[in-house]
């Protein structure tokens, strides 16, 4: 009996301790910015720090720069569908016309800044936008401070400089901005933007600051045209943190709770604000290495926003062709970023 009890003991302490350690959950985070990116230092590591800390230890990240986990940008989105990573960080519009809807806050002049966009969005998603995103459980939805344009032989500083460029865009929607002021848009993903600046392939791109030195444009370009800060952006990105359903319905109770807590508009925004916050000592590298900055003023920015307003239209009626209303969530996501906005 003695030998029996001992051995049942045995048996539930070696149970409890096995329970304890299947409550442990690493995530693999994957993306495609460096390891000393703001991404991966100040936006993923405070998130997951956080996750951690209100987990007691029990929930944790396994972060992955890079591409490390294998493949290209624009896969990124189906390897959160396909479980390859439990979480990814990737540009809606790297997925070419796959999220027609949250392109909205890509348009010329939407954005006002990138915390109160970035809040803005997750609320359009939250009420617009989740069949879009069915296949993967959604935790922020965020965009990036106001984009610039860098040109390797002659500045912008005027709508008819941009006749003839072959300028870089990230999305489908700022490739059509760039053909209505009169450049060549070349679509590309940002970690390609070095290759093509130092072959000749492009002649700039348009980029925030924050990135714009981690992928050597202060080396590769000699200018930089800054629309007045004063003035609704020229453009900006959606991005979005997409996690695996599955694991995501495999966390437990307690887990899940912590995730959610720190999901939603208030993470979309902190993402979005820490990523804008960036842009300062962007700003300064670019200074630093003799890139010689040019503001736009807002009289300017009225004749680009004249040249790039059919845009608008365009969006709208590709939505409703599609089945749905278009002018109602243009609408609904200018409302958003007004009612945000501070």
């Amino acid at each position: 009996m003695r030998l029996l009890s001992k051995t049942l003991v045995a048996a539930l302490l070696g149970a409890a301790g096995f329970a304890a350690q299947a409550q442990e959950v690493t995530l693999k985070v994957h993306h495609f910015l460096g390891p000393q990116s703001t991404q991966q230092v100040d936006m993923f590591g405070t998130w997951c720090g956080k996750l951690a800390k209100e987990s007691a230890g029990k929930l944790k990240c396994q972060l992955y720069p890079s591409m490390q986990l294998g493949g290209t940008p624009p896969q990124l989105y189906d390897q959160a569908k396909d479980g390859v990573a439990d979480i990814v960080w990737t540009v809606a519009g790297y997925s070419s016309g796959r999220f027609p809807k949250i392109e909205v806050f890509e348009l010329p002049f939407m954005m006002t800044n990138a915390e109160a966009t970035s809040r803005a969005a997750w609320e359009f998603y939250d009420k617009y936008d989740r069949d879009e995103f069915k296949d993967t459980h959604i935790l922020a939805v965020h965009v990036h401070g106001p984009g610039n344009i860098y040109t390797v032989n002659k500045p912008i500083t005027q709508l008819s400089d941009f006749r003839g460029l072959k300028l870089r865009a990230p999305t489908r929607l700022t490739n059509k901005m760039l053909a209505m002021m009169g450049a060549t848009p070349v679509g590309m993903p940002v970690p390609a933007v070095p290759e093509a600046l130092s072959k000749g392939v492009i002649d700039g791109a348009v980029i925030p600051y924050e990135v714009a030195p981690g992928i050597k444009v202060n080396e590769l370009t000699k200018f930089t045209a800054e629309p007045d800060r004063s003035y609704n952006a020229l453009y900006t990105t959606v991005f979005l943190v997409a996690m695996n359903k599955a694991k995501y319905e495999s966390l437990p109770p307690d887990l899940k709770k912590v995730l959610d807590a720190n999901s939603g508009a208030d993470f979309s925004a902190f993402m979005g604000k820490t990523q804008a916050a960036a842009d300062a000592p962007g700003k300064e590298k670019m200074i630093a290495s003799g890139n010689k900055i040019t503001p736009i003023p807002a009289a300017e920015l009225e004749k680009w926003k004249k040249a790039t307003s059919a845009l608008d239209e365009q969006w709208s009626s590709d939505i409703t062709s599609k089945g749905g209303d278009g002018k109602m969530l243009l609408q609904a996501a200018r409302d958003l970023v007004k009612k945000n906005t501070k």
